[in-house]
């Protein structure tokens, strides 16, 4: 073994407030629209774009969490791996998913304040308009829960696959 095998790891941070439970209706509401958002869409392609929000948005809560989902749902190691980098690793994945990703990279950094029409444009040649409305409330609702972990310090490692459905 090496030093770093055996060396002690970093202590866990306690989180900052334990929301769920004092916002109990709004964790309730929060748990039916994710339900809601996630309907129709392939359960491989929503773990990705659960991962890659939560990489913008630094959620290692939601990190850890939709990794072990994916994982769970037949997803490969070097898929999620990959997500990091995804534009410069686009043969990993499909043009479906590769749209869904620019999707999710802009409805997640809305740096210049809206998506930009080319990015919706090659989303909607890959998703009926059903399928893509589900998938900008999925967007919309894993950006909502990475506030609430990243604010709230929600503490990873912890979560087993599938575990809150």
């Amino acid at each position: 073994m090496t030093t770093a095998e055996t060396a002690p790891h970093a202590p866990e941070h306690a989180p900052r407030l334990a929301w769920a439970q004092h916002a109990p209706e709004v964790y309730k509401a929060m748990l039916r629209l994710d339900t809601a958002a996630r309907q129709g869409l392939d359960p491989r392609l929503l773990e990705l774009v659960k991962i890659r929000a939560s990489q913008l948005n630094h959620c290692a809560f939601c990190l850890d969490m939709h990794s072990k989902d994916a994982l769970a749902a037949g997803e490969s190691v070097e898929r999620i791996i990959q997500l990091g980098a995804w534009e410069e690793s686009r043969h990993f994945y499909t043009e479906k998913e590769a749209a869904a990703l620019e999707l999710t990279d802009a409805v997640t950094v809305l740096t210049d304040g809206f998506v930009p029409d080319e990015v919706y444009d090659h989303a909607a040649k890959h998703f009926q308009e059903a399928e893509l409305a589900q998938l900008i409330a999925a967007i919309t609702v894993i950006n909502a829960w990475n506030r609430f972990g990243v604010t709230c310090r929600v503490v990873p490692g912890h979560y087993e696959a599938a575990k809150h459905r």
